[in-house]
Formats: structure tokens, sequence, C-alpha cells
């Protein structure tokens, strides 16, 4: 490194410590666009290097971690796939305390932070933590007959702990809610499944990754797929829940402060693919984005619910209509189109695509495939348009969120690797591969990079699960 070099880092370092050193929220922010300012830049991005790491030796049989970890106050705050909280020093990766609990998930979870208190969720229950010592202040189970598991981060707010439960069929329905964040009092709940079933064995609805809340109040939810999906012999094409079965694969907007539903749009009506609209919606101006397994990102008037434009990203293929007879090969198939959060600065948006198809037919409920054939993809597209910018083939599932630091975007694989991007050109700035595969999402405060991995990696074998720092020479947290 030469001396001009290194002076780049230590001033960009210096601009920014104590000033954007926050990520509080599972998206970063509020609206949802897992973007902040930083000193890692396109210039110093290159320098980054491993400070420390974490082990993650708790999990469920889908790994060890699956959520964004926080950082405030120069400590991490993280959750592993047991539900269990770690906060740690953000210099040196030592631990503060722990909050330890058997409640295995299947993950997406995560936390939320807002004053003193830390947010977050077990399987059946939402809670607090006091930030400084971990101890419980209080739980609130949302568990019960029609809603099977909570399987959210939640989003904290104006007050309010905004989470979701999920619904299973037979018989599931969905629901999100607004807790108080000083005694876990339910304040509203709203049914993400509008009608009643027609059919016992239909079940559906509820969010996996949290809303986004835009400054005038509005709250954006995206909706998980109703099921069971496929079909079957007596009820072909998703014959258990015939219709749209709304509010399924739709973006709902609600008030924040009473849950009153303002609007609904679904992506995809009558799914019988799996096609979730899981994906955190972002908010950017005027405008909110949303997208899913479908492989589709919308783009709506945030306010009026008029849609401004859609584009299809990764490969599609049999992916419309009902499904036919004979076996197909359908793209997207259960595990992809867009599986993980996107990202958005600059007027872009970077959306994270897993390439992975399957055979599928109406008659048949699709079954989970395995994962490691797949491919992945990190597409940027314009904001305004939805223009295609660029695209990176990644070579193994991208399982993990887009997450942009300055001019940098950061687009972690089942496979372990992280690679960096510039965002203007797609240009490959950064690599590194950790050691496992990675299905949760990095995070960045000031010149610090966080990156959970706890999954089996795609080609094979579980790995190391821990938590990985990696920051810029000379920087302090």
């Amino acid at each position: 490194m030469t001396l001009r070099t290194a002076g780049v880092f230590a001033s960009a370092a210096a601009t920014l410590v104590g000033a954007h050193t926050e990520w509080s929220q599972p998206n970063a922010n509020l609206r949802g666009t897992r973007a902040v300012a930083s000193p890692i830049t396109s210039r110093t991005v290159a320098s980054l290097r491993l400070r420390w790491r974490f082990p993650l030796t708790r999990g469920s049989t889908f790994g060890s971690f699956a959520s964004t970890p926080l950082v405030a106050g120069g400590v991490v705050y993280v959750q592993d796939l047991s539900s269990s909280v770690y906060a740690l020093d953000a210099d040196t990766g030592r631990r503060r305390w722990s909050f330890l609990t058997r409640a295995p998930n299947d993950g997406p979870n995560g936390l939320a932070l807002a004053g003193a208190r830390v947010f977050g969720a077990t399987d059946t229950s939402v809670f607090a933590l006091e930030r400084r010592t971990g101890r419980r202040l209080w739980a609130r189970r949302l568990v019960n007959r029609h809603e099977q598991f909570v399987d959210i981060a939640p989003l904290a707010a104006r007050g309010l702990v905004f989470s979701s439960t999920i619904g299973f069929a037979p018989g599931g329905r969905g629901a999100l809610y607004a807790l108080d964040q000083r005694t876990g009092r339910i304040r509203w709940r709203f049914d993400t499944i509008r009608d009643p079933w027609p059919f016992p064995s239909a079940g559906g609805g509820g969010a996996w990754y949290p809303p986004s809340l835009a400054p005038d109040g509005r709250l954006y939810a995206g909706i998980s797929n109703p099921g069971p999906w496929g079909g079957s012999p007596v009820r072909p094409n998703g014959g258990m829940f015939p219709g749209p079965a709304p509010y399924t694969d739709a973006l709902v907007t609600l008030t924040a402060a009473s849950g009153k539903l303002l609007w609904f749009d679904q992506v995809t009506k009558h799914d019988v693919r799996d096609y979730d609209l899981e994906a955190s919606p972002i908010v950017a101006g005027h405008v909110v984005f949303g997208a899913g397994k479908a492989g589709r990102v919308v783009a709506w008037n945030r306010v009026t619910g008029r849609r401004l434009w859609s584009r299809a990203v990764g490969t599609h293929l049999h992916d419309l209509g009902p499904l036919p007879h004979r076996p197909t090969t359908v793209c997207p198939g259960l595990w992809g189109g867009v599986l993980t959060p996107m990202a958005y600065a600059g007027g872009r948006l970077f959306v994270p695509v897993v390439e992975r198809c399957m055979r599928e037919r109406s008659d048949d409920a699709v079954r989970p495939a395995d994962l490691a054939p797949g491919d992945g993809l990190l597409v940027a597209l314009a904001a305004n348009d939805g223009r295609r910018l660029w695209s990176r083939r990644l070579g193994s599932p991208a399982t993990g969120c887009a997450t942009v630091a300055g001019d940098v975007v950061f687009a972690p694989t089942l496979d372990g690797d992280v690679v960096a991007f510039g965002t203007a050109d797609g240009r490959t700035l950064w690599h590194v591969r950790t050691r496992a595969g990675i299905n949760g999402c990095p995070s960045v405060a000031g010149g610090l990079l966080l990156v959970g991995a706890g999954a089996p990696r795609a080609a094979g074998g579980r790995g190391v699960p821990e938590l990985s720092a990696y920051s810029l020479p000379g920087y302090r947290p």
C-alpha cells in the first residue's frame, strides 16, 4: 500500500467515525433501503481485512444463522437460529452478554433496536430485552391454532414493534401485528387472508421479512403465498383455494398507527408455484418497490397504489397461468426468484436472484429441491423505469440480501462467497469466502462489514458457522 493510498483510507475512516456507525433496523433503516454511507467505498473496499470471528454454535435444522447483525453504540447485536441473542464488542468481538433460549427457527429471523431496548422473536413470541444487560423485559405469544409460526425480524418505530405470524396449510391464516414497545400489548392485528378458506386443507399468508415504514406513517409489507402449492388429483392447480386468495402474494399498505388497510396489489393471483412476495418493500420518495419468488420487481406509487413498472429478473419459463398435467420445467422454481431483500441507493435497485428451476405439474404437491445445482445473479435496475443497467453471475444461489456501503454493493451466496461490486458499473472490487454457507444478510457500520455464515454450503458440507467482522485498516468502531 502506498503512503498516498493509506492516507485515503485513514481520511475516509476518520471522516465517518461516530457519524454513520449504526445499523439499527434489520434493513438498516425504516425505509428498508439496506444502504448506508460509509468509509467503505470503491476506492477502499479492496483493503477490507478480517478483524474478528464469533462462533455460532447453536441453531436449528436450517443451520445457525439467517438474520442481519445490528450495530449501535459500539456494540453488535446478533440472533442465531436457536432464537438466542448475543451482544458483542464491535472492536474485538468479545461477548458482553447473552440471552440464551432453545426455540429453533427456520429463519429468516433477527432483531431491531429502539431506545434502550432490543426486540426479537422466537418461533412463537415477540420479546423485548434490555439493551445494556440482555435482561428480558416482556414476551408476547402470537402463535395460536390458525397462526402457526413467527419467522421474521421485527421493525421498531413510533413506540411500536411490527411483526407477523405465518399461516400454514391446513387452516393457517398469517397476520401482521403492532405491539407496544414498552409493554408488549397488542395494539392492532391485520389478517393477511381476507376471506374464509373454502376448504379446510388450505392455508397461508403472513410476512417473512420485515415491513418498511414511510415518513408519513404508511406501513408496507409483502405477503407470502397460499398453500398447499401445486395441486392434487382431486383439486389440481391450487383447487383448495380457488380464486385470487387476497392478500397472498400482495403488497399491502396499512396505516402504521391503526393497522387500517389503505390499498393492496397482488403480484401473483391464485399462486400455484409458491411465489411469495416476501422481500421487504423499499420506500424511496413517492415510490415503493417490492419483489419476491416470482422473480418480478414492481414499482408502485406508494400513496395511490398505481403500478409504475414491473421487471422480470432471472430465467422465466412456464411461470404464469395454470400448471400443465405433464411434468414441466418451471423457472423460477420453489427456491428461485428474489428470495431475499433488495437494496436501493443512488436511484438504483440491486436485486439478488436465485436461478433454480424445478419440475412441476398440476396434480402433485411441489416438493422442495436441492439448491446445490442453482446459480445466482445480482441485477442492477434503474429505479425510475426498471431498465436493466447491469447483471453479474455469482456462481452460487444468491441466498443473502444485497447490501450497499457508499458506492459498493455486497452480494452473498450459499457457497459462502461475498462479492463486492461497484454500484455504477458492476465491476468486481473485492471477494472473500466465509467458512460456511450464507443465507443471512450482511450489515455495514462505519468501516466495519459484518457477515454471518451458518448454512450448509451449496457445494457440500456444513463448514464453520460464525459471524465475521471485516474492517478497513486503522478503523476503530
